[in-house]
């Protein structure tokens, strides 16, 4: 059970990197002279809504992993302040910026002011996701590329 969410999980984040930044992406091009259309409302909210079941699959991860482990001393070992502390932390953080981005967008008065938004919050929380996930370069935290 554990291998199948881990997987699901690492192999999640793809799809949550692409809709963010297909977001960002939609919002950089259109902010200027783009009206807010369906379309432009989908891509966000699939962002938003990839980045939410990825939260839910880490905290379900972070309940059962052997890397999350509160021993004496943990925050002296890399990989269990990484897992323990640190990777939840800044996700769910981003979740909360993502979300914050996506609700104050539907409330903004004119088109420019929704795609400013979603490009701002959007983009702040990808860049804690990126710098956050253990990526396989990151040796000491034992990350995959799926």
């Amino acid at each position: 059970m554990y291998s199948i969410l881990q997987h699901a999980h690492s192999g999640l984040r793809w799809l949550v990197l692409v809709f963010l930044i297909m977001a960002i992406f939609n919002a950089l091009t259109k902010r200027v002279s783009g009206s807010w259309t369906p379309s432009d409302k989908k891509k966000t909210l699939f962002g938003m809504m990839f980045t939410h079941i990825q939260i839910i699959l880490g905290i379900v991860l972070y309940a059962i992993s052997p890397k999350v482990s509160m021993h004496e001393g943990w925050m002296k070992e890399a990989i269990y302040r990484f897992y323990g502390m640190e990777h939840i932390t800044m996700m769910l953080i981003a979740a909360v910026v993502i979300t914050i981005g996506y609700s104050t967008s539907k409330r903004a008065k004119t088109d420019k002011s929704k795609f400013t938004k979603i490009l701002i919050f959007y983009t702040l929380g990808l860049v804690i996701i990126l710098s956050a996930i253990p990526w396989p370069f990151r040796e000491a935290l034992g990350g995959g590329w799926f």
